[in-house]
């Protein structure tokens, strides 16, 4: 029989860390700078909804929530990886790495229930202008953050549990942190329940808040359809960065997932890499460029912000 150490190993060591000698510290430089950026710009953009008052309507709101959730997902993968990348040593404990995969996992959903709510709000909008200040009030506005935030948090943690409790036969994770997936592998037996649990989460939090996107946007096309060119013009441009936003987190989250069910070794281990940074750094990156570039009324607001700080916008 099998020792209960063996069947649950303290610790995970993380494979797909090369050894590149000196290097190792241009990429973590690398690393940090893009790091330091994330927070930066995020920042800025929470700050300028914040201070400036009249940014204190549901969109510019639920931006700032996007930001927030970049720096919380950052915060759960950045200073990990920065570590590992100039250790010799990539092992991770038991207790930090299932904490990594909660963190992780909940920002991924959190990303896209917020992007969602932000769907229905342009839909709203658009579709039924003269209904919005009535329908997107500050109440529902904070039941639709409420629901966006604590649907992921139970869920994930349901499956977590499932992670858990399983015994685990080896301690190998092929990645560059902490996957559930990989770790259920890992399991000495049977998984199917961990994998329903994971195919119905996978459903819930990705494919249909995609698809209930998809839907909203149709019905605004055909707004759009009969209206004049202004109209279009005014629509196009508050809903092209969350279409951009919503694009590039879909394409990457799929990368994501269709990575963590291939077996080991099945990809270059440097492609894999690439495909596991995507959802970790572009959306974070991305959020802060596009709305603040893409939106006249945030971009005025961090100009101001930037050249007179703060105080001016008090």
């Amino acid at each position: 029989m099998k020792s209960n150490s063996s069947l649950n190993p303290p610790y995970f060591q993380l494979t797909l860390f090369a050894d590149f000698g000196p290097l190792r510290y241009l990429f973590f430089i690398l690393c940090l700078f893009i790091y330091v950026t994330i927070v930066s710009a995020n920042m800025v953009i929470i700050l300028a909804v914040f201070l400036q008052k009249s940014l204190h309507q549901p969109m510019y709101i639920f931006i700032s929530c996007l930001c927030v959730n970049s720096l919380y997902g950052s915060a759960g993968f950045f200073p990990r990886f920065l570590q590992d990348i100039v250790s010799d040593s990539h092992l991770v404990s038991r207790p930090l790495c299932f904490i990594q995969v909660y963190v992780i996992y909940t920002y991924a959903s959190y990303e896209l229930t917020i992007l969602t709510v932000m769907a229905y709000d342009r839909f709203i909008a658009i579709c039924q202008p003269l209904h919005y200040h009535s329908k997107m009030t500050f109440k529902w506005v904070q039941v639709l953050v409420l629901v966006a935030v604590l649907y992921p948090v139970f869920t994930m943690g349901f499956i977590l549990y499932l992670t858990v409790k399983l015994p685990l036969c080896g301690n190998k994770l092929n990645r560059i942190f902490c996957s559930n997936w990989p770790v259920v592998q890992l399991s000495c037996v049977d998984t199917t329940l961990n994998n329903i649990a994971g195919q119905c989460f996978v459903v819930t939090t990705i494919f249909i808040p995609i698809f209930f996107v998809l839907y909203t946007y149709l019905r605004i096309l055909l707004v759009c359809s009969r209206r004049s060119s202004e109209f279009r013009g005014k629509a196009l441009q508050t809903c092209l960065p969350h279409i951009i936003s919503f694009m590039t987190y879909s394409i990457s989250l799929f990368l994501e997932v269709s990575l963590s069910r291939l077996e080991a070794g099945q990809l270059n281990p440097s492609i894999t890499v690439i495909l596991s940074l995507a959802y970790l750094i572009i959306p974070p990156l991305n959020n802060p460029i596009v709305y603040g570039l893409g939106l006249p009324q945030i971009k005025g607001v961090v100009l101001r912000f930037l050249k007179k700080g703060p105080a001016a916008e008090i």
